[in-house]
């Protein structure tokens, strides 16, 4: 590999998919604050709300997750013409 490339953080980094308490680890430089215990070696932390592990896509079940209420505000905003069709 090139020498000189990669930023100087560039490390094992954790993953941890919320929806789904999945963990994986792959190289990254992304910043944490926090970090994780895995086999015994500690991990810097980043949390997803989202991964492939529990993508509709990519899992072939559609289940909804939604943090941040844009489901219900969605919802809200076109329910008169939600309404109309039935």
């Amino acid at each position: 590999m090139k020498k000189g490339i990669h930023p100087d953080n560039y490390r094992l980094v954790a993953f941890k998919d919320m929806s789904n308490e999945q963990v994986f680890i792959t190289k990254s430089s992304a910043a944490s604050k926090e970090k994780i215990k895995i086999d015994g070696v500690e991990y810097p932390l980043i949390k997803l709300e989202i991964s492939s592990a529990s993508h509709p896509y990519y899992t072939g079940k559609m289940k909804l997750v939604d943090t941040a209420g844009r489901v219900d505000k969605f919802m809200n905003r076109y329910k008169k013409h939600y309404d109309k069709k039935k």
